[in-house]
C-alpha cells in the first residue's frame, strides 16, 4: 500500500507562524530585557554587552531549538498545525538536524532573505535551512 504524501507547509502559511513566534518571543525577552537594563527600541537589538547578547542571541537560540527538539515545532508551527521532519524518513529529525537547521537560518537571512523566500519556489516548500538540514515542514497529522 503506498504512503500517503505528506501536505508540504508553503511560504505564507510559514510567515504566519513566524509572525505568532516574533510576538511571542517579543512578550517574553522584553520584560526579560527591562529586568537587565536593555532597552526595548529595535536600537537595543545590539550584541555588544553580555546582557544584550544573553536575551537577544542566546535565550531565542535555546527557546527555539527546545521547542524543536521536544515538540518538532514552535509554537507557531503549533499553532497552524505544521512541524519539522527529516526529508528522507519523514521522522524526527535528529538533534544536529535541528541545531544545524538553526544556524541555517542565518545563511538564509544574508542574501537579500532568499533563503526564506526560496519556500515560496521549491516544490518541497523548503527554505535554504531546510536543504541545508534536511528537512521538511508539513502539516501534523
Amino acid at each position: 500500500m503506498n504512503e500517503p504524501q505528506p501536505e508540504y507547509v508553503g511560504f505564507w502559511v510559514r510567515f504566519g507562524a513566524s509572525l505568532i513566534d516574533s510576538i511571542l518571543m517579543m512578550v517574553v525577552l522584553v520584560p526579560v530585557g527591562r529586568f537587565f537594563g536593555i532597552g526595548t527600541s529595535l536600537d537595543s537589538m545590539r550584541f555588544d554587552s553580555p546582557a544584550n547578547i544573553m536575551v537577544n542571541g542566546v535565550l531565542p537560540a535555546i527557546a527555539v531549538i527546545l521547542f524543536w527538539f521536544y515538540r518538532q515545532a514552535t509554537p507557531g508551527k503549533m499553532a497552524i498545525g505544521a512541524k519539522i521532519v527529516d526529508a528522507k524518513t519523514l521522522g524526527k529529525p535528529s538533534n544536529g538536524q535541528m541545531i544545524g537547521r538553526y544556524f541555517a537560518y542565518y545563511l538564509s537571512t544574508i542574501v537579500f532573505l532568499l533563503g526564506f523566500i526560496w519556500i515560496g519556489i521549491d516544490a518541497r516548500k523548503q527554505g535554504w535551512h531546510d536543504k541545508l538540514a534536511g528537512t521538511l515542514v508539513v502539516r501534523s497529522r
